[in-house]
Formats: C-alpha cells, sequence, structure tokens
C-alpha cells in the first residue's frame, strides 16, 4: 500500500492559519485535490476531519484522534496511531492511502510517506502551521506542472 501526502505549501512552508488556508482559495487547485483522493481512503486529523464535514474528502475518512473516538459519519474510522491508521486503510483494500493534515498528522506520517504531492502556492504568507521539513536528498523530484495558480510537484521517496 502506498501513503501519499497532499498538501497546499506557500513557499515558507506554512500552510494554514488559525484552522484556515491563509491565502484566496485557488479553484483550480480544490478540483485536482479532489479528483485525485475520491476513491481512496484518507488520513487526517480531527481538527481537519471537522473543517470539512460539510464536505468530506476520500471513500473513507481515517481520523487520527487521542481525544474523539466517534464521528457519527458511516465512512469515518478512528485511529489512535500511524499504525492503526495503517491497519484500517490496509483492512479497507487501500491500494493507496492520502494523508491529508493537518500539521502534527504531516509530521507523523512523514517518515512513512512513500509519495508527497504538493501544490506549491506562490507567496510568503503568516501562520501558526507549517509542512513537517523533510531532507531532499531523501526524494527523488519526478515532476513539475504549472497550473492556474499554482505549481503542483511530485516527489517519490528513494529507496531506502
Amino acid at each position: 500500500m502506498e501513503l501519499v501526502s497532499v498538501a497546499a505549501v506557500s513557499e515558507n512552508d506554512v500552510i494554514g492559519r488559525d484552522g484556515e488556508l491563509p491565502w484566496e482559495s485557488i479553484p483550480a487547485d480544490k478540483r485536482q485535490y479532489r479528483r485525485r483522493v475520491a476513491d481512496a481512503p484518507v488520513v487526517l486529523g480531527r481538527r481537519t476531519f471537522e473543517s470539512m464535514r460539510g464536505d468530506l474528502p476520500g471513500s473513507h475518512q481515517i481520523v487520527l484522534s487521542r481525544t474523539q473516538r466517534d464521528f457519527d459519519v458511516d465512512t469515518a474510522f478512528h485511529a489512535s496511531s500511524v499504525d492503526e491508521a495503517v491497519a484500517i486503510a490496509e483492512s479497507l483494500g487501500a491500494d493507496t492511502v492520502y494523508v491529508l493534515g493537518g500539521a502534527a498528522i504531516y509530521a507523523l506520517f512523514q517518515p512513512h510517506i512513500d509519495r508527497m504531492i504538493l501544490s506549491r502556492v506562490p507567496g510568503e504568507y503568516e501562520g501558526d502551521f507549517r509542512y513537517p521539513e523533510w531532507e531532499e536528498t531523501d526524494w527523488h523530484f519526478t515532476s513539475s506542472e504549472q497550473r492556474e495558480g499554482f505549481t503542483l510537484e511530485e516527489w517519490v521517496r528513494r529507496k531506502r
């Protein structure tokens, strides 16, 4: 099973401010993101899950949370660890699982991620959440595609 991190990231690695994106919405990015994760399970933190509750991404949501265990959504599962989240995804028969954040979830999964798909948003922004640091030499840059309002990058982890 492949673990793929998907994130919109500013030039200074900011991904959020006060629970929101710090830049104006980029419709083309939202469309490509939604299409990408539509038929696969996604892993996200409780706050990210709650912020998307009106329009949940993915076929199933694996919510990593230390506190809340019931989400009153048929497609949502609780996980208390990275290993438990992976086990749930495997039980769903997933070939690919997308990690959608927030910052703490990205950081927990970073050592386990096989691929990163990063929407690079032009500009530097103030924010309280950043995408985790990673060692570029551990990754192979496979593609970069200029899109409307952002650049889509793909990175694959080098064999360990």
